[in-house]
């Protein structure tokens, strides 16, 4: 498979993700009578950003941040050998 293709595909699935998530969001909320928690990373470089509206969420998305930015040092790692 071509990277082109590999990265057209990723970023589809990024988009389709973020659809589903809005939804979710919505959905939910109009469930809970508005009580709505989220948060974002924002990955500039090597330094993630982390907000969120309270410490769980923002503890759970710098967890999650931290596992993909090793997926995407092994990632780059195994490019390498190829």
């Amino acid at each position: 498979m071509e990277i082109f293709t590999l990265t057209a595909l990723l970023i589809i699935a990024a988009f389709f993700l973020i659809i589903v998530g809005m939804l979710l969001l919505l959905l939910h909320s109009l469930r809970e009578g508005g009580k709505v928690e989220g948060g974002g990373v924002l990955v500039i470089g090597p330094f993630p950003i982390v907000f969120g509206t309270n410490q769980r969420i923002a503890r759970d998305l710098m967890i999650i941040a931290l596992i993909f930015m090793v997926a995407v040092v092994l990632l780059f790692l195994f490019m390498l050998r190829w």
